[in-house]
């Protein structure tokens, strides 16, 4: 079986970006927001997007690497972002999980923030709202390195 790619992760260099949709045009947009000079997590550091196509393709990556935000598509074929959060909530230093949708309606905001995700994004992509939840994800990553209880999160993206 062929081994996930290494990402280069200096922490002070890299603040890296696990993007899973089955859409280029998803990956190739993110890339282009996170590539603005206005877009730096900080002064010391910049983005790194890992594209990924499928939870299948993700989860070696994840496992692999140390992640610090994820981005994925609602739904995924097979699985969906529950899934995600599932196997990212086994993970020693759990990336945070923002949940991107065209359909990112009241519904899916509740859902997605009472199960453990960071946030929602809507689809198609604007510039400055990802530009500002990845920078708040980061934010609240490196300021909060308490992981919450794992297994009340299990129990509640299981259910």
């Amino acid at each position: 079986m062929k081994k996930p790619p290494r990402i280069d992760t200096d922490a002070a260099e890299n603040v890296v970006v696990l993007s899973i949709s089955p859409t280029e045009e998803d990956h190739t947009a993110l890339k282009r927001i996170l590539s603005r000079p206005e877009s730096t997590p900080s002064t010391e550091s910049k983005w790194t997007i890992c594209p990924a196509f499928a939870l299948e393709s993700a989860l070696p990556v994840l496992r692999e690497n140390p992640i610090a935000i994820v981005l994925s598509e609602r739904d995924l074929v097979p699985g969906t972002w529950k899934d995600v959060l599932a196997e990212t909530l086994d993970l020693s230093d759990p990336p945070l999980l923002i949940v991107a949708s065209r359909l990112a309606d009241e519904y899916l905001w509740a859902e997605a923030l009472n199960l453990g995700a960071y946030d929602v994004l809507a689809k198609p992509f604007d510039a400055e709202e990802v530009i500002r939840v990845l920078r708040s994800a980061w934010l609240h990553k490196c300021t909060n390195r308490e992981i919450p209880n794992r297994t009340d999160m299990k129990m509640a993206a299981a259910g």
